[in-house]
């Protein structure tokens, strides 16, 4: 069960990481160029956004899903 929080943790920790350098990047000059010819941030900010969103749903699910008899997650 702890090694299951351990890498929860480890998960969540790096989402928090690439959402805040994903809404980091949307303020950047590539971004602010781009908004001007498509109206949206680059892809590259939008993925890391996502990806970031994400990984704080898997790694909190983790950190927080109870194990009960050494199962977790139906193992």
């Amino acid at each position: 069960m702890r090694q299951q929080r351990l890498i929860g943790g480890i998960v969540l920790i790096a989402g928090v990481v690439l959402l805040v350098l994903g809404l980091r990047d949307t303020d950047s000059f590539a971004s602010r160029l781009e908004r001007i010819f498509r109206d949206t941030p680059t892809d590259w900010a939008i993925w890391m956004t996502i990806g970031g969103a994400v990984l704080i749903l898997a790694g909190g699910a983790a950190a927080l899903s109870p194990c009960r008899g050494g199962k977790c997650f139906g193992r």
